[in-house]
């Protein structure tokens, strides 16, 4: 007699995704397959679909550990279509505004491949409208608003450029970033030098993708590998802080993880890097499902080509986006860098984490501080917490001046992010209401950066 066949899969959840042919909501399947995470999901019209979600079955099925409850934040739609079609926020979105993206031209000197925005030409938003979005964004978070990152297009293209930045500073907003091709870093160093008025809260987000001029002919449309490093050399000269952003492709630069890493860690000004596997919208030509990168992915990379330098234990989901985030910080000690979480259970503090790219160790030591005074069970877990944390940090910090400060934490420590966003391929419901990196319309609108791309860029107002 023949046993029944087993499936070639363990079923882990449900979930709703996307139709990649007609943009319909489809049933899904979160399936373990091996040692990957897969998305099985089935369209009326277009049949039956397959994608991977994670290269590294294990790290994600742990990442709940790390999960927290979202901050709240004000919303500006109903529900109507259903999500992902009421962005605006909508009441189902569960997670605030970390990084709030202001494109403030479509205009754009390049014209890459895998441009998201599909940026070209356009008319620069007007000052006026840029300070109402600002106030709407400030407002929206209560009046704890984050990061906001001066995007495009180019904004350095648009003629106003540094009175928006001024204008950001002015508003209370904590950090503010300006995301940058470099091409007019690397050529109007006198530019360079007026952007050096805002360091403080303030750094260049610096589109990186490699050193391989085929890299960037193949993401760019050009070569300009010595561009991005005289960008990154004028910064430096004008102490401006920058993290890199490196697009990553498979087979086009992944084999180049771990030298970025090394050149931000060995570079001065250089105080983080963010990895982004290429999303399936915007210009990007479609993929097979085997070629997409993943977080888990980009860890493994980092690790092989970096001999074990960095392990993938150091990297840890961030709390606010378990499913589409991963994170280290690193700490100078000795002269090399050690990651914090090798000496820190986080998951005995969470509570003390914030739903923030932006790490303030003194902020985070202060609030450690605060619950391990109480009496209750978990104030030993924050005591514990507070003493592995305090080695990393002098005794001498706490006396220095707020410019010292800031000083001592861009030369000590560094970070690794990887953002994986959402495109109608890998399509999950409840990861897409945990994204936290939010699109400032002009319409005074908050909408899901992968959202936006795959639903509301181009639709008309």
């Amino acid at each position: 007699m023949q046993l029944p066949c087993q499936k070639d899969y363990e079923f882990i959840e449900h979930t709703t995704s996307i139709c990649p042919v007609c943009l319909r909501r489809v049933d899904a399947k979160i399936v373990r397959k091996n040692d990957g995470i897969f998305l099985l999901k089935f369209c009326p019209e277009h049949g039956e679909q397959q994608e991977i979600m994670e290269h590294d079955a294990d790290y994600f099925l742990g990442r709940m550990q790390y999960t927290k409850p979202g901050t709240v934040s004000k919303i500006q739609t109903g529900r109507e279509l259903g999500c992902p079609f009421d962005c605006g926020l909508c009441p189902d979105h569960e997670q605030h505004t970390c990084i709030a993206v202001m494109e403030v031209t479509n205009d754009c000197d390049l014209k890459c491949p895998v441009c998201y925005a599909e940026s070209g030409s356009g008319d620069p938003l007007p000052l006026a409208r840029i300070s109402e979005m600002l106030d709407f964004f400030v407002d929206s978070e209560f009046g704890n608003a984050e990061i906001l990152q001066i995007s495009g297009g180019e904004p350095t293209t648009h003629p106003e450029i540094l009175d928006i930045i001024r204008l950001a500073r002015s508003k209370p907003i904590k950090y503010v970033m300006l995301n940058t091709n470099g091409l007019r870093l690397a050529t109007d160093e006198a530019f360079v030098k007026e952007l050096g008025e805002f360091v403080g809260g303030f750094e260049i987000y610096l589109q990186f993708d490699g050193f391989d001029e085929s890299v960037y002919r193949h993401l760019r449309g050009r070569p300009l590998s010595e561009v991005k490093q005289q960008a990154v050399r004028n910064l430096a000269k004008h102490k401006i802080p920058v993290t890199l952003v490196s697009s990553i492709e498979r087979g086009v630069n992944d084999h180049e993880i771990g030298r970025i890493v090394e050149f931000g860690i060995r570079t001065d000004g250089i105080r983080g890097i963010n990895f982004q596997p290429v999303a399936r919208f915007g210009r990007l030509p479609a993929m097979e499902s085997s070629d997409r990168v993943t977080v888990t992915g980009i860890i493994g990379s980092i690790t092989r080509q970096m001999n074990s330098m960095l392990k993938k234990e150091d990297f840890l989901p961030l709390p606010c986006n378990v499913d589409r985030v991963s994170i280290t910080y690193l700490h100078k000690s000795k002269g090399s860098f050690v990651p914090l979480t090798r000496n820190l259970d986080i998951r005995k503090c969470l509570p003390a984490v914030k739903n923030t790219f932006r790490f303030d160790p003194e902020e985070f030591l202060q609030d450690l501080t605060d619950r391990a005074s109480g009496s209750c069970q978990c104030c030993s877990d924050y005591l514990g917490a507070l003493k592995d944390f305090s080695k990393f940090i002098p005794k001498s910090f706490y006396l220095k001046s707020r410019a010292e400060k800031i000083q001592y934490v861009s030369e000590n420590t560094f970070r690794i992010s990887i953002t994986s966003f959402v495109d109608a391929h890998n399509f999950d419901m409840k990861s897409m209401q945990k994204e936290c990196v939010h699109v400032i319309t002009p319409d005074l609108r908050k909408i899901p950066f992968s959202a936006y791309n795959m639903f509301h860029r181009n639709r008309p107002r």
